[in-house]
């Protein structure tokens, strides 16, 4: 008999550190945890951060922190794991209703403003984001969000050019979403002003071959 089973994501196939709260009580100390732990983040970045101090900001005992989050890693892939489905949500209303260049064009530079400006106002993202680099694991989860992103910008390409080759098409999709996260780390390492240039450049270049017949 064949296997009709939906294919799993490469997102799927990472397995979390953390165990997830199934009772509505656990889940409300669980969003104290995390509160507290991006609150300490915010205030000193999370190489400082110590799992006694999200215990007691959170006002949970040492124990139930460790019974859903093992250890300071857990904590960071939750964090980054909520801002990603928000960052999702984001993309797909967006692009959802695009139908020609204009639209393609007008919705990508506003994504590209919005994540911009969300970086620049949450120092816990920027954090989040740095810390990702230095673990293995979180770098593949990262590297599936953004394929997960970039399978967006796809649909939107492949339904402006529905001659064009598929796979050719995903790569650029994927490209330019590497590049614009890229372009992102570089613009929130430098002064406001040169990093406004970057995105601004970022920008121009990837409509460039978005844009392209």
């Amino acid at each position: 008999m064949e296997d009709t089973a939906a294919p799993v994501s490469a997102r799927e196939q990472i397995a979390s550190p953390r165990r997830a709260p199934s009772q509505q009580r656990s889940r409300e100390r669980v969003e104290r945890m995390l509160t507290a732990a991006s609150a300490l983040i915010a205030e000193q970045g999370s190489d400082a951060m110590r799992m006694g101090e999200v215990a007691e900001r959170a006002g949970v005992s040492i124990g139930s922190l460790y019974q859903f989050f093992p250890d300071k890693r857990a904590i960071i892939w939750a964090l980054a794991e909520r801002y990603t489905a928000e960052s999702q949500s984001c993309i797909s209303a967006a692009l959802a209703g695009v139908r020609d260049a204009e639209g393609l064009g007008r919705a990508f530079s506003e994504l590209v403003d919005i994540y911009y400006g969300l970086f620049l106002a949450e120092p816990v993202m920027r954090d989040i984001w740095s810390g990702t680099q230095a673990d293995k694991a979180l770098r593949q989860l990262e590297l599936a969000d953004s394929r997960a992103n970039a399978e967006f910008l796809t649909t939107v390409l492949k339904r402006l050019r529905p001659d064009a080759d598929p796979v050719a098409l995903e790569t650029t999709a994927f490209l330019i979403w590497q590049m614009g996260e890229a372009a992102m780390r570089l613009a929130i390492s430098v002064d406001r002003l040169e990093g406004d240039r970057l995105v601004a450049a970022y920008k121009r270049m990837a409509l460039r071959e978005l844009l392209a017949e």
